[in-house]
C-alpha cells in the first residue's frame, strides 16, 4: 500500500517535469495556455523581544506555471525562495542560492472527473489560512511567516454542488525552509481527512470535517495514531458574520480514541458590516494541543512575533479575548486591534495587547503594509526560553505582490 501511494504521488512530479522541460515536442498548443503564478513578499521589522528571527528584514519569492494541458487537465508547479536579508549568501555562486530554493507545489488536477468530481494528484496547498486548525501553504504578514511554506504530498478528491461541498484527503506532509521548526518529522506524517460543507440556506452554513496521521511525531510514544476532528456553524447575513466552531483532538492505537483528557478548542468570531466600519470580536478557548497545521496567529507580538515560527503554540491552553475594528477609505484600511492572552483557567496575569496595522492596496495585485503592536506582557508568556521584556513592542513594514 505505500508503494502504490509513493508511485501515486510521485507520477504527477514527474509528469510535470517532462511537461515543462518539452513543452513543444509534446504539444506546440500548450503554450497558449500557460499562465505565470507566484507572489513576492517583503517585510522589515524591528522588535525589543530578542527575537533575530523577527528582526530585519526578509523577502520570499514564490515563481511557477500553470498549464491546460487538454481540455479538463490543468498542472501547476510553483517553487519557493525565503531568506533573510543577513548577508549571508553574499558571494554565493549559483548553487548556494539553489539550496535555499525548494518545491512548493507539483500537481495535476482533472475537473469534470464522470462529469461530478475534481481530483488533485501530488504537492499541493490544502486548507484556509485563517484556520487554527488546517492550513499547508504560505503564511503572509509577519516576518515569521516568510521562512516556512508548508505543503502536502497527496490525492485530494472534491465533489461540490449548490447544497454540499465534499473532500477527501490522503497523502504525506511536508515542510520547506526550515525543518527543524516543522511539527512533524522531517519525512512527513501521513495524514487521512475529509471535509463537508453544507449550505443549510442563504445564510446559515455548516462545517464538519476530521483528520487522522500516522508517524507524526507529535505522537505520544506508544500510540499510532493522532488527529482531529471538529465542527464549525456560520451565519452570514448581508450584515456580518457570526461563526462558532469546537474542534477536538485526539490520539491512541486505534484510528479515533475518545477521552475525558482529549484537548479540544472552541473558537467564536463575530463582525458587523456597518459600510466603512467593520467592528469585529473574537474568543477562543483551548485546552492542550488540537492540532499542530493551523494558520491562524492572534496578535502582531503575541502570535505573530513571540509564537510566529510556530503559532499553534500561542493556542495551547489559551483563553483569548480580541476585539476590533476596520475603516476602510479608498484604497486604504486602517485596523485597530486589542488582545487580552491568558492560560485558560485564569491562574496568571494576562498580557495585554494593542496593535495598529495600515493596509494599501495599489491594485488587485500589490498590496503595501504597515503595523506596531504594543504587549504588556503577564504570565500568559511566562517562558525562560523567550527572553522576553516587561513591555514589548514590534513594528514592520511590508508590500506584497501576485502575479
Amino acid at each position: 500500500m505505500k508503494k502504490l501511494l509513493g508511485l501515486l504521488l510521485a507520477w504527477p512530479c514527474l509528469a510535470l517535469a517532462i511537461t515543462m522541460a518539452w513543452p513543444v515536442a509534446a504539444n506546440a498548443s500548450v503554450l497558449d495556455n500557460v499562465d505565470v503564478i507566484g507572489e513576492i513578499e517583503a517585510i522589515g521589522a524591528e522588535n525589543n523581544l530578542g527575537n533575530a528571527a523577527a528582526n530585519g528584514a526578509a523577502s520570499r519569492v514564490m515563481a511557477g506555471l500553470s498549464a491546460e494541458l487538454t481540455e479538463d487537465v490543468r498542472a501547476n508547479v510553483q517553487f519557493v525562495y525565503g531568506k533573510a536579508w543577513d548577508g549571508a549568501t553574499a558571494g554565493n555562486n549559483l548553487d548556494g542560492y539553489w539550496a535555499d530554493v525548494h518545491l512548493a507545489e507539483a500537481n495535476m488536477v482533472l475537473s469534470n472527473l464522470f462529469d461530478c468530481f475534481e481530483v488533485t494528484v501530488g504537492r499541493q496547498f490544502y486548507g484556509d489560512e485563517s484556520s487554527a486548525v488546517m492550513y499547508f501553504g504560505p503564511r503572509h504578514g509577519y516576518m515569521a511567516a516568510l521562512t516556512n511554506v508548508t505543503s502536502l504530498d497527496a490525492a485530494k478528491l472534491t465533489y461540490s454542488d449548490d447544497f454540499k461541498s465534499v473532500t477527501l484527503i490522503a497523502g504525506k506532509t511536508q515542510r520547506m525552509n526550515n525543518p527543524s521548526l516543522s511539527p512533524v518529522s522531517s519525512e512527513g506524517a501521513t495524514l487521512f481527512g475529509a471535509d463537508i460543507a453544507l449550505n443549510l440556506s442563504d445564510l446559515l452554513k455548516a462545517q464538519i470535517y476530521g483528520y487522522a496521521l500516522k508517524d507524526n511525531a507529535w505522537i505520544p510514544d506508544g500510540e499510532e495514531y493522532n488527529g482531529f476532528y471538529g465542527a464549525k456553524l456560520s451565519l452570514t447575513p448581508e450584515a456580518g458574520l457570526l461563526s462558532v466552531e469546537y474542534a477536538r483532538g485526539h490520539s491512541g492505537n486505534r484510528l479515533i480514541k475518545e477521552s475525558h483528557d482529549n484537548p479540544y478548542m472552541v473558537k467564536v468570531d463575530g463582525a458587523l458590516d456597518l459600510d466603512a466600519f467593520t467592528p469585529r470580536a473574537a474568543f477562543i478557548y483551548q485546552k492542550g494541543f488540537v492540532s499542530t497545521f493551523g494558520g491562524y496567529a492572534p496578535g502582531l507580538v503575541f502570535g505573530k512575533t513571540i509564537y510566529g515560527s510556530d503559532p499553534y503554540e500561542a493556542l495551547a491552553e489559551a483563553r483569548i479575548f480580541n476585539v476590533g475594528v476596520d475603516y476602510a477609505w479608498n484604497k486604504w484600511t486602517f485596523s485597530v486591534d486589542g488582545y487580552a492572552f491568558q492560560d485558560r483557567t485564569a491562574q496568571h496575569e494576562a498580557t495585554l495587547e494593542a496593535d495598529l496595522n495600515v493596509n494599501y492596496q495599489h491594485n488587485d495585485n500589490v498590496g503595501l503594509f504597515a503595523g506596531i503592536g504594543y504587549a504588556k506582557l503577564g504570565g500568559a508568556s511566562d517562558n525562560a526560553t523567550l527572553n522576553v521584556q516587561p513591555d514589548a513592542t514590534v513594528y514592520q513594514a511590508g508590500v506584497n505582490v501576485k502575479f
